[in-house]
């Protein structure tokens, strides 16, 4: 896809989201059960969509809350639910929404003191913290968030009892039964009005900052950050976390620079991204150029997106580190720097994430677990305390406790970014000064996602692939090695298919979201190669869609 001319510039004022259109639409625009666009539809991350597209509206989000209700009452939740919210627009409308129809259905709600924003990874601490006490039964948690999308998008996911993203049964179960709710023109859905939800008993304040921030010591080295004086840069990206810098800077003693405090719904101060769209992803150059032009002033200087689940480095000098790099030079700093975590424990990586992470992970002679896309694998190996370290290739890992306990089974954008610090504090070399060794020791990696136009009807059968539908032997003139369709780590179908020969490997699956289906490439060789490897995977893939 081409670059957008206006690339890491900043929009125009009349191309920003029209808030009062849509905020309309949430509340007037009714989905149609009968178009598959306007069903509710849980994909990696929950349910995603925009109220202009009658894709995230109030009967979504009305349905949606009354299915959690009585999927709790059916799985006797009784503990308090926590609930937070991020700062796109239709999130505090969604938010209002849930409480409505929580309160109604008598559920115990926790939010955050004061009003404001909680991150998701806040939300899985929480609730883990609440549930390992267990005094007032167990607890699940709601995040209203589309993560980076754009500012006019609206997301909604839902943490199950083990803290993390709900697996795929649940949330068939609540997608099922909100969209019986929707065809039934709501009835069914029990509600509050606003002035009851206010009055309601039910909705308890939760200082979510503190309770978090005081326990950052036990998962990340704080002092030893402190005490090399690092001096780290923060762009919060008008996301939930900017609220949390300070205290963790005060608690800590650690010399933190807010670059910029702002917080708008229309984001017009994050830069577009490479399709000339606001996206809040720190992974992209484009969407983080701001912070990029800041990169000498601090030693490191670091990125989240709204929800604050994904992770975005930059090295003084360097600049942006690939998402995938990060992630292979924190499981090797990792596996070196805590030493009480158990020596046969997993390290884990999507199927989709770069082999430089296997070698490392060879190399360590540690263990390897490949899962499919979406962090809710990870869930039950972090709950668990067998998997150390969970990683997607979208900037998105979370790790245990320095005890080898759990500290969050979602995605932490906070403790990726304070990782980069101790990383450095403790070395004394940048991650990406690391990860330069790594290429150096296993080989130069290049890497590349692109988004392919398809139909529903061949995302399905991209999604429905068997092994025996590839019959190809060979790929960018090299032997097929392997042939998946389901990830080698936990025997669980991929969506897709995955291929790989001794120096290249492409995996494609269909978008979730969006009416494309996703092809990922990594060559070991060269550009030139990955080029080749490009142009096999899209034909190999056409020739299975039959296009």
């Amino acid at each position: 896809m081409a670059i957008h001319p206006q690339a890491g510039q900043l929009a125009s004022h009349d191309s920003l989201v029209n808030l009062p259109e849509l905020m309309t639409a949430y509340y007037l625009k009714k989905p149609c059960i009968k178009n598959p666009e306007e069903r509710v539809s849980f994909g990696t991350s929950g349910h995603r969509g925009s109220a202009l597209l009658v894709s995230f509206n109030e009967g979504h989000i009305l349905a949606i809350a009354q299915a959690i209700a009585e999927y709790r009452q059916s799985q006797n939740i009784t503990g308090p639910l926590y609930l937070g919210k991020d700062t796109h627009a239709l999130s505090a409308a969604a938010f209002q929404t849930v409480l409505s129809v929580l309160t109604a259905n008598g559920v115990k709600v926790r939010t955050q003191l004061n009003g404001g924003y909680t991150p998701t990874p806040v939300i899985s601490h929480a609730i883990l913290t609440h549930n390992k006490m267990n005094q007032q039964g167990l607890s699940d948690g709601l995040v209203i968030t589309p993560s980076h999308n754009p500012p006019e998008d609206g997301g909604i996911k839902y943490n199950s009892i083990k803290g993390g993203p709900a697996d795929k049964d649940i949330t068939d179960w609540v997608a099922k039964r909100a969209n019986e709710l929707l065809e039934s023109n709501l009835v069914g859905v029990k509600r509050l009005s606003s002035d009851d939800t206010d009055k309601s008993d039910l909705i308890e304040p939760f200082d979510f900052i503190n309770h978090y921030v005081d326990d950052l010591e036990n998962v990340i080295d704080m002092k030893a950050i402190a005490k090399a004086k690092i001096r780290i840069g923060v762009d919060p990206m008008g996301g939930s976390g900017i609220h949390y810098w300070e205290p963790i800077a005060k608690k800590y003693g650690l010399d933190i620079t807010i670059v910029n405090p702002e917080v708008d719904p229309t984001f017009r101060f994050v830069p577009l991204d490479k399709d000339g769209r606001i996206r809040m992803d720190c992974s992209s150059p484009y969407s983080m150029s701001n912070l990029l032009t800041l990169k000498d002033d601090f030693d490191i200087a670091v990125g989240n997106d709204p929800d604050y689940d994904r992770h975005g480095i930059v090295c003084a000098g360097s600049g942006l580190m690939n998402p995938n790099a990060y992630l292979a030079v924190a499981i090797e700093y990792l596996s070196q720097h805590r030493p009480e975590w158990p020596k046969d424990i997993q390290f884990g990586k999507t199927l989709v994430s770069s082999g430089m992470i296997d070698r490392v992970v060879n190399g360590l002679g540690r263990t390897l677990c490949e899962v499919p896309v979406g962090f809710k694998w990870y869930v039950e190996g972090m709950y668990e305390g067998a998997m150390a370290f969970g990683g997607e290739e979208s900037a998105g890992a979370s790790f245990l406790r320095k005890d080898a306990s759990v500290w969050t089974t979602d995605k932490d954008g906070f403790i990726m970014a304070l990782l980069a610090a101790e990383i450095l504090a403790v070395t004394g070399k940048d991650p990406q000064t690391h990860y330069d060794a790594q290429v150096s020791k296993y080989g130069q990696p290049f890497y590349k996602r692109i988004d392919v136009v398809a139909t529903l009807a061949q995302k399905s059968i991209l999604g429905a692939l068997d092994v025996k539908d590839v019959t190809q032997t060979e790929l960018a003139g090299e032997k097929i090695l392997n042939v998946l369709t389901h990830a080698p780590g936990n025997g669980a179908a991929i969506g897709g298919l995955k291929v790989s020969t001794e120096n290249g490997w492409f995996a494609a699956r269909p978008s979730g979201t969006e009416n494309v289906y996703k092809i990922y490439l990594e060559s070991f060789v060269s550009e030139e190669h990955l080029a080749e490897l490009e142009k096999e995977a899209k034909a190999l893939v056409d020739s299975v869609l039959k296009v």
